[in-house]
């Protein structure tokens, strides 16, 4: 029996490690988290916010996938938007889905990231 996400898996270019961790802990204000010493070898890096994880992993031939995304849920929507934005990553509001407020955003490398808060 599945009992919850562990973690979200996404890919990145070789190289790319800084500006990765530019974004997901000064942008996005996550916390950077050791990756155990076998797999840090591979590159890429791990982040944390709170139970939530995503690591970001090194592709050869990375190409960014257009519609796959992680849905992060977040509080104070409208705040968060403006943070992302204040740091020069731009936002693209979204109210198709229903009793939600939510908005897309892209990683340095282009990794889309939606963001949502329940109404």
């Amino acid at each position: 029996m599945i009992t919850a996400l562990d973690h979200v898996q996404l890919a990145a270019p070789p190289g790319s490690e800084e500006r990765l961790r530019a974004y997901y802990v000064d942008v996005l204000g996550m916390t950077e988290i050791p990756k155990p010493p076998l797999l840090a070898r591979r590159g890429g890096c791990w982040f944390q916010a709170g139970a939530v994880q995503l690591h970001l992993g090194i592709e050869e031939d990375f190409r960014a996938a257009k519609k796959a995304h992680p849905g992060l849920r977040v509080t104070g929507i409208d705040a968060y938007a403006a943070r992302l934005e204040a740091h020069g990553a731009p936002v693209t509001w979204d109210s198709a889905l229903p009793g939600h407020k939510r908005f897309y955003a892209q990683d340095p490398v282009g990794n889309r990231l939606e963001f949502l808060e329940p109404l």
